[in-house]
């Protein structure tokens, strides 16, 4: 009898391993579950904030834009007014400027060199 109740022992043993075992395979299943949806979750948290981001981004560029001509306009204004200015500063200067260097050139005053000045 005492053969049969161990028998009966063992067998309540295994029995209660198998469903330990069944109850951890439960549980792993149930923690890979909840991984896969808090990745979906999170890819979808992902990309909405990345939806929000770029209209955002989209937004503030078309805002921007007109300010950046602009800008671009009045950058080429001042060029134009520079470059009229100095063409204009050349055409008044560049007679002077070419007497000048001609006066230089043309008109030598031929004198001794200081060091034969000494010399002497």
């Amino acid at each position: 009898m005492q053969a049969a109740q161990q028998s009966q022992s063992i067998q309540t043993l295994l029995e209660a391993e198998k469903e330990a075992a069944k109850v951890v395979q439960q549980a792993r299943q149930y923690r890979v579950q909840r991984l896969k949806d808090a990745r979906t979750e999170a890819a979808k948290e992902i990309e909405e904030y990345r939806r929000v981001k770029e209209q955002e981004f989209a937004a503030f560029q078309s805002s921007h834009v007109g300010t950046t001509q602009d800008a671009q306009s009045v950058i080429d204004k001042e060029t134009e007014e520079r470059l009229y200015n100095i063409s204009g500063a050349y055409t008044t200067n560049k007679d002077d400027v070419l007497r000048k260097l001609l006066d230089r050139v043309v008109l030598v005053q031929p004198e001794l060199h200081r060091n034969l000045k000494k010399q002497q």
